[in-house]
């Protein structure tokens, strides 16, 4: 055994862990939805604070753009761009499935007509699940939000009675079989909380319980996956280090509790990889703006639907919170050109992508957007650094109505959107070390399966996270800050933006968006 092993291994021990194994038998992966880092406190969230210090966290990790849960669920399982596995917004316009309005990419019909039209390829790549139960190992899945149904879709015929393999999503089952047993057993899935006045509690603890309970009943498979619906849920209702929000967090922090606890019961903590993870940061909202009445009010013919078949020119809006998708019927050529022009001279862009070359915008594959079915515009809206009236830094400019400044969203190319939680403990996790170096949700997953030993089928965008893995590589050299930039000039004004990155190990990690419009 190693020196560095037995350094780790006696680091373990006197951090409270069992015993650890030469390398981990299981790897559970914990999702807290919208954690930004700097909540993870000993007031905040006792457990999870306690387990970074024992194991490995991660300060510079990095949410995929667009920084919201449906693409980060499917980064964090395929370990693929949103580009490569083919979703790249949480709602998008797909008209080959819906030719008159936008639909949510996590919507269970949805992704059954996508299925049947790709023949099974809705995401082009393979999950994580997918990938081990073709492997036979055991997987389990459950999640209080609908994402997880991304997370292992396809159907099963082998967890009927919740012994391996289902997948639960939003009081949902795979094996559809499954639902009835565990209603009669555990209850009904409880209803929303009111967001505006307190956390989802109720939710996640039922989905907590049914996965310790049913799914990791008398054994832990070798990977599965708990996603909860907090700190998400409060934060977008009742704002960011609000009552609410913060009783989410500490109700995540039990939860995670409960799940260790159970390790502990089962005999396999240490021969567990335990990695917690969200999907985005957040941020909170300090000016809400409606982009079809805007556009509308310009000249231009925008909506959020279709309410027949479009003309050449006619534009859908998709917001998405911080960020924007603007399809154009046709790919209209000259309406992408004068919409572009005409949100680079707002006061609420901060940033511009588009499918096709367009004067002063990036284009969509230098944030791995550009998937078939992509749009033709994509745009950022104005963040900041500045305080919310709770005190806690980073705002942003929401598309929509639905919800208020003062409540949170996310999904801009704020870095506080941008930068997300990633912390792991465990027999192949350095302990106590806290990685400077940058990482993202893209490399959550060929780490994962790194650790299992197993070879992914294809290859993936991210990287095995050596640095922090007791018998991981030496990963010499530093990161490298980098830049892009584009601009235009029109008669009343002249644009510039630029795209913040970080150089490393080969792949370029995405900071943060900004640019602005100078009058002439």
């Amino acid at each position: 055994m190693s020196s560095l092993r037995v350094l780790f291994l006696i680091l373990a021990l006197g951090s409270g862990l069992l015993p650890a194994a030469e390398k981990a038998e299981h790897v559970l992966v914990v999702v807290w939805d919208g954690l930004r880092p700097d909540f993870v406190t000993e007031a905040n969230t006792p457990t999870l604070f306690k387990l970074a210090a024992r194991g490995t966290f991660f300060q510079n990790n990095h949410s995929q753009p667009i920084t919201s849960t449906e693409v980060n669920g499917t980064v964090l399982a395929t370990g693929c761009f949103p580009a490569h596995s083919g979703l790249i917004a949480n709602v998008e316009y797909r008209p080959a499935l819906n030719p008159l309005k936008p639909m949510a990419t996590e919507n269970a019909q949805f992704i059954a007509q996508g299925d049947k039209l790709t023949q099974g390829k809705y995401l082009k790549v393979a999950t994580l699940a997918e990938i081990l139960r073709g492997d036979k190992r055991l997987t389990a899945i459950a999640g209080t939000k609908p994402v997880v149904l991304l997370l292992d879709r396809a159907p099963r015929a082998d967890a009927s009675d919740g012994s391996c393999c289902a997948n639960l999503y939003q009081g949902q089952t795979l094996p559809l079989e499954l639902s009835a047993k565990l209603n009669a057993e555990f209850g009904v899935f409880p209803a929303e909380a009111d967001s505006k006045k307190e956390a989802n509690i109720k939710q996640d603890q039922w989905t907590t319980k049914v996965f310790l309970e049913k799914l990791c009943a008398d054994k832990l498979p070798t990977f599965a996956t708990l996603w909860m619906s907090e700190g998400d849920y409060a934060q977008h209702g009742s704002g960011l280090g609000s009552e609410a929000a913060l009783a989410g967090l500490k109700n995540c922090d039990d939860c995670l509790a409960q799940v260790l606890k159970k390790l502990e019961t089962l005999g396999v903590l240490g021969q567990t990889d335990v990695i917690v993870v969200s999907d985005h940061g957040f941020s909170t909202i300090s000016k809400c703006i409606d982009i079809p009445d805007v556009l509308t009010k310009a000249g231009f013919n925008a909506a959020r639907e279709y309410k027949e078949a479009p003309k050449p020119g006619e534009i859908v809006v998709v917001g998405l919170g911080g960020t924007v998708l603007l399809y154009v019927a046709n790919h209209d050529a000259e309406t992408i050109k004068k919409l572009a022009r005409f949100l680079q001279e707002q006061d609420f862009t901060t940033a511009l992508f588009s499918r096709e070359p367009v004067e002063g915008a990036f284009a969509l594959k230098d944030v791995h957007l550009d998937s078939g079915d992509a749009p033709d515009l994509v745009l950022g809206l104005k963040w900041s650094a500045d305080k919310s009236p709770l005190g806690v830094p980073g705002v942003i400019t929401s598309e929509g109505l639905k919800r208020k400044p003062g409540q949170g969203n996310h999904a801009s190319f704020s870095p506080f959107d941008v930068h997300n939680t990633l912390i792991a403990a465990g027999p192949d996790f350095k302990a106590g070390l806290v990685n400077k170096t940058p990482t993202g949700n893209i490399d959550l997953a060929p780490t994962v399966l790194a650790i299992l030993g197993i070879k992914p089928p294809e290859a993936m965008d991210g990287r095995v996270l050596d640095e922090a893995l007791v018998w991981g590589a030496p990963t010499p050299g530093e990161p490298e800050p980098a830049a892009l930039e584009a601009q235009s000039e029109h008669e009343k004004f002249a644009w510039k933006q630029t795209l913040r990155l970080t150089k490393w190990q080969g792949r370029v990690y995405i900071e943060a968006a900004e640019g602005a419009a100078t009058p002439k």
